[in-house]
């Protein structure tokens, strides 16, 4: 990546729904050449899809819970079927498997305290590879991006 291509992701982290032409000007490039860089980017997967990135307090998802999961076995197919599991909850908006004390750590968005009850209660907790959890609720947002330094 040269200096132009880091300056089209940096821009398109920024604001995805610019225009070639609007683009091109603010990297110093004309637009058959960011069109042409825009594709390439993406064929090598350092752009991804593009998406919209929603308000979770007007969608009514406005608390987060960081949720910490110890699994009672390390197995391949145990982890796989969590993972599967994970995949299919719509609370959960991040996983990462970890490595020290805990072995996943989740970011799930709900309504309020009695919705994450629910779902610990009914969904995590009731999951056969699961051993314990631990909750911590967000009191505000200090920073959020999702924008990776170029």
């Amino acid at each position: 990546m040269d200096a132009i291509d880091r300056k089209i992701v940096r821009e398109l982290q920024r604001d995805a729904s610019l225009s070639h032409a609007a683009l091109s000007e603010k990297v110093g490039a004309s637009a058959a050449s960011v069109w042409r860089r825009v594709r390439s980017l993406e064929k090598a997967g350092v752009l991804g899809k593009t998406v919209r990135l929603a308000d979770p307090e007007h969608l009514g998802r406005a608390v987060n819970v960081l949720c910490q999961v110890r699994m009672t076995r390390q197995t391949v197919s145990a982890r796989s079927e969590f993972e599967e599991f994970i995949q299919s909850r719509e609370e959960i908006v991040e996983c990462y498997a970890m490595s020290g004390e805990w072995d996943y750590l989740l970011r799930i968005a709900v309504r309020d305290v009695a919705d994450y009850d629910r779902f610990i209660m009914r969904g995590v907790l009731t999951h056969p590879s699961v051993a314990h959890a631990a909750s911590n609720f967000a009191l505000r947002q200090v920073k959020y991006t999702t924008e990776i330094p170029v």
